[in-house]
């Protein structure tokens, strides 16, 4: 299936799975309220996360006599983008990500580990991988999933304190539905962050296309995810979990059933793929 495509329908299905939860809780009342309140926590993430995650990563501007700065301005040019800010970030962990509300408040940022381990065509492998997440809108496109996702999360913890507390969705006699609240407390949220990592692993296949078409190859792009891939491990990211799905390659590992929770494909995979471009 298409990556776009795919995208479409797990947003659909996570923000089905919202408005089932606010049914269930509070009925049509119910409904209402979560929507509203998905509504309010996106407009705060549209306008504000690029500030809160470089302020996070206590991310410093660099000019434009920045050797990074001018990659980006040579590529955001190719891409046909305005220019983005671009900023690093003093860890010796090698990673980066892009943020920004849309292309024209977009910022790139890479960390000090990056720039030491990537030779250039590495690094504009890389910073082409994040441009196409901002030519493709993908900043906004996650926001919007972790925003629903961590809608859902809080409204399953409003039930499991109201369930403590004697409340709880009740059926046509007036009784508890402990099944319905059951899945509210448990099943909903994981069925949240399975839908939210899947949407990232699909948006990062896109901007890894996207990245090799901006660069004119691929090569750039597998070897820095090779590198990565190799190096995060060693110096691991000390990085918010809110935060994991941004990055490059993720910052936190696990294999088995965890991958199914990971905001990240396979490095293995991504490589293939990008190999398939040739």
């Amino acid at each position: 299936m298409n990556n776009s495509l795919k995208t479409v329908l797990l947003l659909g299905a996570l923000s089905g799975l919202l408005l089932v939860i606010g049914e269930v809780l509070g009925g049509a009342n119910g409904l209402v309220i979560a929507f509203g309140f998905a509504v309010v926590m996106n407009f705060l993430s549209y306008w504000f996360s690029d500030k809160i995650v470089l302020k996070m990563y206590r991310a410093r501007q660099v000019g434009d006599d920045h050797p990074v700065s001018r990659i980006v301005r040579r590529l955001a040019t190719q891409a046909g983008l305005p220019m983005p800010r671009v900023y690093v970030i003093p860890t010796p962990s090698p990673n980066a990500f892009a943020t920004g509300r849309n292309p024209q408040h977009a910022a790139v940022a890479v960390t000090e580990g990056t720039l030491r381990l990537l030779d250039e065509r590495e690094l504009e492998g890389v910073i082409a991988h994040e441009l196409g997440h901002v030519r493709n809108r993908d900043i906004l496109i996650s926001s919007v999933a972790a925003t629903i996702a961590a809608a859902i999360m809080m409204i399953a913890r409003m039930a499991q304190f109201a369930a403590f507390f004697g409340g709880g969705h009740r059926d046509d006699r007036g009784g508890t539905n402990p099944i319905a609240l059951l899945a509210t407390i448990i099943v909903a949220p994981l069925a949240a962050m399975l839908i939210q990592a899947a949407i990232s692993r699909s948006r990062e296949f896109v901007a890894d296309a996207t990245g090799a078409t901006i660069a004119g190859s691929p090569y750039g792009l597998i070897g820095a995810l090779k590198k990565l891939e190799s190096a995060s491990k060693q110096i691991p990211l000390d990085a918010n979990p809110a935060t994991s799905h941004m990055f490059i390659v993720k910052p936190f590992s696990g294999g088995g059933i965890l991958a199914m929770f990971s905001t990240h494909p396979a490095t293995e995979q991504r490589i293939q793929a990008l190999m398939q471009l040739r």
